[in-house]
């Protein structure tokens, strides 16, 4: 007796639904990673050879544009504003906040005294200017 082989077809996996869902994964997370700090914000950091920081608990970035503008956290502020959110956070935090103060160069200087001085005057006195290193 004679048994009838059954032609089998080959069964391969398709892959090509994987690599459109690796690809959408990919895509999803490149676009809700956000890679800048400071996105409109343009500073231009003088340079300096000091050590870094340390970086404490509560740090708040202060960013002084050429024009003068001011920025706390990314949000535009005047001095009186920048000087009830200092008291704010030193009511909620006291000691523990660091004040860094990212100043272009063609900043005058009386006005990052101003800003330094709020931050004084409201009770923090943890401060830091940000500087690039140099390029030595």
């Amino acid at each position: 007796m004679r048994f009838q082989t059954r032609n089998r077809d080959d069964v391969q996996l398709d892959m090509t639904p994987l690599v459109d869902v690796v690809f959408l994964l990919l895509i999803f997370f490149m676009l809700s990673t956000s890679l800048s700090v400071n996105p409109g914000i343009k500073i231009d950091l003088p340079k300096a050879s000091a050590e870094q920081v340390k970086k404490k608990k509560i740090t708040l970035r202060v960013a002084v544009e050429a024009g003068g503008r001011i920025f706390l956290e990314g949000k535009k502020l005047s001095l009186a504003q920048l000087r009830e959110k200092f008291k704010a956070v030193e009511k909620e935090h006291g000691d523990e906040a660091l004040v860094v103060i990212e100043a272009d160069k063609k900043v005058y200087h009386g006005l990052v005294v101003k800003v330094m001085d709020a931050a004084k005057s409201a009770g923090l006195n943890k401060l830091a200017i940000a500087t690039q290193p140099n390029e030595e």
